[in-house]
């Protein structure tokens, strides 16, 4: 009896060490991160590089310790529904959005994947989160570029930089996610400034020119550019013909004054999609988006390119310069 009892002890012993083994040797599951964005691979490469350093410096090492699934629209906006389709058919764990209209595709193919937004419009307004404290029940979080002042401060330093200035031309597309909330900042703080805007629309590349055209024919001293992806995309396009047109224009990141722009008073994109990698994290961790408050940028930084304020015949008074960020000499 007393060696039946240890012979069933041993074989419930050696069961029991092989069950150990075997769940030790089983795969643990890599996180699987999906990455969407209305830009194309070259043009994009700041914002993602700084989305995987951070990911990295939180123990996250593409390829071994987590899965990167990037998507490229290129531009073609009419695209995003497709790449955003795809993430979700490769039941990513979460996705991770630049731009108002790459999260409304992804908000649109997915109610139950998380969504970090790396950068975005007002997402109350837009409808995305029932407020920014309190996303709410749906599945989106992350960071938005906008913020209360923001318009009337960059209408206020053209106003610092152009003598006499009295029309602005804004420059947007009236079809993308962030057009609405921008707007509504400009137009909100032009009649204290005591100035008149004239929206100028670019739906696609091929309207960019004569945009420049219908400023320079109307009088605008300078123009606003809004965040949105069809003005992103076409980026080198715009510092390029603002030169050749003299018009001094206010961009709505570094990367376009990087490029050759003007000015821009902005939160650091780059740096919102490094952020990004923060919301990841927590979510992987188990945190759900409804209870990740939005963030909103607390520093704004105000970027002035000398070489292309002399391209265009303007002289940057010494108290904007004073007040720069950083200066490109």
């Amino acid at each position: 009896m007393k060696n039946s009892r240890l012979l069933a002890f041993s074989v419930f012993a050696i069961s029991f060490a092989f069950c150990a083994i075997s769940q030790a040797q089983q795969p643990r599951k890599v996180p699987t991160i999906g990455y969407l964005s209305v830009l194309s691979p070259s043009s994009d490469s700041a914002r993602i590089g700084a989305f995987r350093q951070s990911l990295a410096e939180l123990g996250y090492v593409d390829g071994q310790t987590v899965t990167i699934q990037p998507r490229y629209a290129e531009g073609k906006l009419n695209q995003l529904p497709k790449l955003a389709g795809e993430l979700v058919g490769l039941d990513v764990d979460v996705i991770v959005a630049g731009g108002s209209t790459a999260i409304r595709a992804a908000k649109n193919a997915t109610k139950l994947i998380p969504i970090v937004m790396a950068h975005g419009s007002d997402p109350v307004e837009l409808g995305y989160v029932a407020s920014l404290a309190r996303p709410g029940g749906n599945n989106i979080t992350g960071l938005t570029h906008l913020a209360p002042e923001l318009g009337g401060k960059r209408l206020e330093l053209l106003k610092d930089i152009v003598a006499k200035l009295s029309r602005v031309a804004v420059l947007t597309d009236p079809g993308a996610g962030g057009h609405a909330p921008q707007m509504k900042e400009l137009t909100t703080a032009a009649p204290a400034l005591d100035l008149e805007l004239r929206p100028v629309e670019v739906r696609s590349g091929n309207e960019l020119e004569s945009a420049f055209f219908v400023m320079k024919t109307e009088h605008a001293g300078a123009f606003v550019g809004i965040q949105v992806p069809t003005l992103d995309r076409l980026r080198d396009r715009i510092v390029r013909l603002a030169a050749i047109h003299k018009l001094p224009g206010m961009y709505p990141n570094e990367e376009y004054v990087d490029s050759g722009g003007l000015m821009s008073y902005a939160a650091d994109i780059v740096s919102l999609f490094r952020r990004s990698a923060i919301y990841v994290d927590k979510i992987l961790k188990g945190a759900k988006p409804a209870d990740l408050p939005v963030e909103q940028p607390t520093k704004f930084e105000l970027v002035v390119n000398l070489k292309a304020a002399k391209q265009i015949g303007l002289i940057i008074p010494p108290n904007v310069l004073a007040r720069a960020d950083r200066v490109i000499r």
